[in-house]
């Protein structure tokens, strides 16, 4: 039996998505090797001083910083003639990755180095006070975009940061969720079996954001995929290679009624309605770009 390279000990939440999709990514990756990590939820629960729950090099980087960071470890390897023997990872949460470091991100990209960069998408700034984020979904209630009298929530959709990572045509792109461990698995592996940038998309329920039941982490994190809100696809040098089939698609209300920060579109509304006709558009935009049913 392998021994975990991510421990227990952590303060996170319980049904922390996030904590369970670094466990599963460190242990696939192996214990050859480095991680950088942005500020975030994970930086503050795996590494109170003076524990660490990180069984490998471990380096604490600034919010908009790690895929720079992880940029130097990797020269510096190459420069000791060590990077074929080391993996290096750059980590961050979606605020740490799509909007304040997606500048050092794309750079890091563009340079060809051969780095695998993590996103573990918990869709909001959760650490510092669930505020919204560019990967918040469409109509999403969080602390700065409230939903009540005035608002239905988060009036922005989804970045798309696959197809954005894609674009600067890089070996790989992957885009997974904890929900399906033995994907995630395959994927890291896969993305290791690679020379060059890598990027991967975990999406990683949020109990406390999201305000679902901490034994519902798997639940959503299925459910999210079964509903067609988040196709698990991998692109190669930039072109879509692979799209998870499904045989048909459960209601996206399914996904929603069991988050808090979706309460206020359960209710029987024009308003309502109207925004559940967009959020299925969104499926069916899906379902026409990347194939994601079976025929």
């Amino acid at each position: 039996m392998q021994e975990n390279l991510f421990v227990s000990g952590h303060t996170a939440c319980a049904g922390c998505g996030q904590s369970m999709a670094a466990r599963i990514v460190l242990n696939a990756a192996g214990s050859n090797t480095i991680v950088t990590n942005a500020t975030g939820c994970l930086e503050v629960f795996s590494t109170g001083f003076p524990h660490t729950s990180w069984c490998v090099p471990w380096i604490h980087s600034l919010f908009e910083n790690s895929a720079a960071v992880a940029s130097g470890v990797e020269v510096a390897l190459r420069h000791l003639g060590k990077k074929d023997k080391i993996n290096v990872i750059a980590q961050g949460g979606d605020g740490g990755t799509a909007d304040i470091g997606l500048q050092a991100l794309s750079g890091m990209l563009e340079r060809g180095q051969d780095i695998l960069y993590v996103m573990y998408d918990n869709e909001a700034y959760m650490n510092t006070g669930i505020q919204r984020s560019g990967m918040t979904p469409a109509y999403a209630s969080t602390t700065t975009t409230p939903a009540g009298k005035l608002s239905l929530g988060n009036p922005r959709p989804k970045k798309t940061m696959a197809a954005i990572c894609a674009a600067h045509n890089i070996p790989y792109v992957g885009t997974a969720s904890v929900g399906y461990i033995r994907d995630l698995e395959r994927k890291v592996k896969k993305a290791f079996s690679i020379k060059g940038p890598k990027f991967l998309h975990i999406f990683v329920p949020c109990p406390l954001g999201w305000r679902h039941g901490a034994d519902l982490t798997d639940k959503v994190g299925k459910l999210v995929v079964e509903t067609g809100l988040f196709p698990i696809v991998e692109y190669e040098n930039g072109k879509l290679v692979n799209t998870m089939k499904l045989k048909e698609l459960k209601p996206i209300e399914e996904f929603l009624k069991i988050q808090g920060r979706f309460k206020h579109l359960m209710k029987d509304a024009p308003e309502v309605k109207e925004v559940l006709e967009y959020l299925n558009g969104i499926v069916a935009d899906n379902i026409e770009k990347y194939d994601i049913l079976k025929k």
